[in-house]
């Protein structure tokens, strides 16, 4: 009898482990939750973010997750995402890590730019978020207090909607424990003029012998078109004064009169005004590159100060110790 009663103890000891296997945790909120705040989506953060995916898989020869931040403007419980850009980020032990050195430079960039806009979100691809999108998101809430998560799914079929989706996050008890949930947003979309000529130039491009088919694509094709006449017909025109002038060809006065015309059509380029808008606008085409090189040479210093800055306060750390117990 003792020995049925430890046999079954002994069970019991084995089967215990099997109630507490850990299971999968849901972090979406229940059906009835009702997101806080309305967002207007922009389709250039669409377009970024697909571009994004698309490059690196291209680079890489597979799909990669992607992550970025959103920036816009808020007010009140109103969102208006209109902007994005790319996040670095590294693997650490299957976790990711955001690097926010990075994230502050880019700030930074953006802010002598865009100083009108805040950090909203992140983005990623993907389907519906799991955990490990809960833990890049705890990240994000040390940025952000109230991030949103902006879902893109690269792999989506149904061409009726646009496959991505908006989140924002919640704390809410789950079995007693306070568990990070993600909430559903509805949005829209909003454009501007710049954005709809863009959106029309992709939307409408065509994989056909047509090649390009926007409207974008037809007016350049059309300017294309008529220069490529005017030079073709500028050239007859000088072949003909060349030929004539040595003798191949007789002289015609009406001819000759219709071009001398025709050069008086075109508009005078050796005057002084033409010289000094031409020069004007050639220092400041040659200025914004100066700048943009200056500027990227201060960020390289701006990078190496802060660098030595670090290993000097490391090496001073490490002197002051060595004092301390020699």
């Amino acid at each position: 009898m003792d020995m049925e009663v430890e046999s079954a103890a002994g069970e019991m000891e084995v089967a215990a482990p099997a109630e507490t296997a850990p299971v999968a945790k849901n972090v979406m909120a229940s059906s009835g939750t009702v997101g806080s705040v309305t967002v207007s989506l922009h389709p250039l953060v669409i377009m970024n973010v697909s571009e994004h995916w698309t490059r690196l898989r291209a680079q890489e020869g597979s799909a990669q997750q992607v992550i970025g931040a959103l920036i816009g403007k808020q007010k009140g419980r109103n969102i208006e995402v209109m902007n994005s850009f790319e996040l670095m980020f590294s693997v650490i032990g299957g976790d990711v890590v955001i690097d926010r050195d990075y994230y502050g430079t880019k700030e930074e960039q953006f802010k002598q730019v865009f100083n009108e806009m805040d950090f909203l979100g992140w983005y990623t691809t993907g389907e519906m978020p799991d955990f490990g999108d809960v833990k890049i998101h705890k990240q994000i809430c040390e940025i952000n207090e109230c991030p949103i998560l902006f879902k893109l799914n690269p792999n989506a079929r149904n061409g009726d909607q646009l496959p991505v989706a908006l989140y924002e996050s919640l704390i809410d008890l789950v079995g007693g424990e306070a568990t990070m949930l993600f909430v559903p947003l509805s949005y829209t979309l909003a454009t501007e003029e710049a954005e709809r000529i863009g959106v029309d130039h992709v939307a409408r491009m065509s994989s056909n012998d047509a090649g390009e088919s926007s409207l974008v694509a037809e007016h350049l094709t059309a300017q294309h078109s008529a220069i490529k006449m005017l030079h073709s017909r500028v050239k007859l025109v000088l072949a003909y004064m060349k030929a004539v002038q040595s003798g191949q060809l007789p002289l015609n006065h009406e001819v000759l009169r219709e071009a001398y015309s025709l050069c008086h059509r075109l508009p005078v380029i050796q005057s002084s005004r033409f010289r000094q808008d031409f020069y004007n606008q050639c220092n400041d085409v040659g200025l914004m590159t100066y700048l943009g090189t200056i500027t990227k040479g201060c960020n390289d210093i701006n990078q190496f100060v802060n660098k030595f800055n670090i290993l000097y306060d490391r090496q001073g750390m490490g002197r002051r110790m060595r004092g301390l117990f020699f």
